[in-house]
């Protein structure tokens, strides 16, 4: 019996960030079968609000068929582009 991921997922310290506005934390999860990037942020809450002085997470998700489909638009601009060669301008 293999095991099932279905609706779990991970996440941990992000020790690739290259500037201040990357992901303090980063991972994954699997929600009812589609895969998930997860990018996390530790925030504390501003004054005047119901989180005031509170730590807090801030997360994102984006899906992983997305970040595929980006990449495969991105190729296609670049082989367009490179067609273009024969144009006289």
């Amino acid at each position: 019996m293999s095991y099932d991921n279905t609706n779990k997922g991970m996440i941990a310290k992000n020790t690739t960030a290259t500037n201040a506005n990357a992901p303090e934390y980063r991972g994954s999860i699997n929600i009812e079968g589609r895969e998930f990037w997860l990018s996390c942020w530790v925030n504390t809450g501003k004054e005047g609000t119901k989180l005031a002085g509170q730590k807090y997470f801030s997360i994102t998700a984006q899906p992983k068929d997305n970040q595929t489909n980006s990449v495969i638009q991105s190729a296609a601009k670049t082989a367009d582009l490179s067609s273009e060669e024969d144009l006289p301008f």
